[in-house]
């Protein structure tokens, strides 16, 4: 069982409202600190591991500022997010970019800041030579096809736009070798919050294998191999997290399993994890405006999915606590909604809650990844701010709120009186 606890009681989610209404994200930064040392620590076996944070994930400079004094980098899928790194200190082999259908100027950001560069194809070579050159330390992106199943988040592999086939993946190395590249790294990306441990393993020593083969038939020795993010997160209270001592330890035997004999125990380890670094230490805090009882009986919001799409996009769980009334029964059924004129605004659909009052505060879990960061303005919603639960008890605003003169702000038309 997992344990969905919030850090901050009723009393002071009101005190913070007063001055940062809501609705609101917030980050609890001892969490994120702890999530990150336990995955430093099942890998410490490794002669090097390296945590590029997914940007993607939660995009704020001060979230990455974090995990950097953590030891992490990032990993980066856009040139915003590479901005993103630069703005909190991040340069040079701590960034990587893997990005898809990637255009020139990500291209040259990238090998300007000296970003490990992770291709998603094997055109991209030419692509990367002619707008940018070539970096020195290359990677690419391999796609095992119907080797692993993937998941309804990323999809099978065989239906994926990610990756390169295994004989792609040998061609694209030798033309690398022929443009002078002498560092290279592997990649793979197969699958989104995973829980079994078996997959992470099994994962591994595909691109172990994979990496032995590499020294076999063009003679390059890997620096490193990505092994993506993908660990998953108990959205749900009956969920066990996933164990990663033991997915460590798994992953070192089929290290020294499939890399010893060939000689090949130097190469670091490199993960993104973006989720398990900083969705659980993360809430939707939100208010209920209206109780509505027609076919079904509903609960109203002040946030909806362009705070959280999550539950819109893929049916996911978030649990949701009614603050200060965390012991009470949960005899209603209710589904939870906002504002935005699609009837698929739903947080939850017939859950199982206390009786819920207008003016009750809701937090919904889980919500530190892919959670702000997939907000939008459809109907001109207006995206929240994000806070800071500092280590000493302290609340920083790290985003403020979006106004109505941002949404107009890049609007230009006869007449307008928008400020700006």
């Amino acid at each position: 069982m997992s344990n969905k606890s919030f850090p901050l009681s009723k009393e002071q989610v009101q005190e913070i409202a007063k001055k940062y209404p809501t609705p609101f994200h917030i980050y609890d930064e001892h969490a994120i600190r702890e999530n990150i040392r336990r995955l430093k620590a099942a890998f410490a076996w490794a002669p090097e591991f390296r945590e590029h944070f997914a940007v993607k994930a939660t995009p704020n400079p001060r979230i990455i500022e974090i995990l950097k004094e953590e030891g992490a980098g990032t990993d980066c899928s856009s040139i915003a997010e590479l901005y993103l790194s630069e703005a909190a200190g991040v340069t040079g082999e701590k960034i990587m970019l893997t990005s898809n259908d990637t255009p020139a100027d990500e291209f040259r950001k990238a090998v300007e800041l000296g970003a490990i560069i992770n291709l998603d194809d094997i055109t991209h070579v030419e692509y990367l030579e002619k707008h940018a050159g070539m970096p020195s330390c290359l990677s690419f992106r391999y796609n095992p096809g119907n080797l692993i199943e993937g998941n309804d988040i990323i999809g099978k592999p065989v239906e994926a736009k990610y990756g390169l086939t295994k004989n792609q993946l040998f061609e694209a190395y030798a033309m690398a070798q022929a443009k002078g590249v002498k560092r290279f790294g592997l990649h793979t990306m197969v699958i989104s919050n995973e829980l079994r441990t078996e997959g992470f393993i099994y994962t591994a020593t595909l691109m172990f294998r994979l990496a032995t083969e590499l020294k076999e038939r063009l003679g390059i020795h890997l620096e490193f191999v990505n092994l993506g993010g993908g660990i998953g997160i108990p959205y749900l209270p009956e969920q066990e997290p996933v164990d990663l001592d033991a997915v460590g330890k798994g992953i070192h035997q089929a290290y020294e399993e499939s890399l010893g004999p060939a000689g090949l125990t130097d190469i670091a380890i490199a993960m993104e994890s973006g989720r398990a670094m900083t969705g659980p230490a993360g809430w939707l805090v939100s208010t209920v405006l209206h109780e509505k009882h027609t076919y079904k009986n509903y609960i109203g919001l002040d946030s909806c999915m362009a705070n959280l799409m999550r539950p819109a996009l893929y049916g996911a769980y978030h649990h949701i606590t009614v603050l200060g009334k965390e012991d009470a029964p949960c005899d209603h059924v209710y589904d939870v909604t906002g504002s935005l004129c699609e009837n698929n605004d739903k947080f939850a659909i017939d859950r199982r809650l206390p009786k819920i009052d207008i003016g009750d505060l809701l937090v919904l879990h889980d919500t530190g990844a892919h959670g702000h960061a997939m907000g939008f303005n459809y109907n001109g919603k207006l995206r929240s701010a994000e806070l800071l639960l500092c280590e000493n008890g302290s609340i920083e605003l790290i985003r403020r709120a979006e106004t109505l003169d941002d949404y107009f702000a890049t609007l230009k038309f006869p007449g307008s009186r928008m400020k700006g």
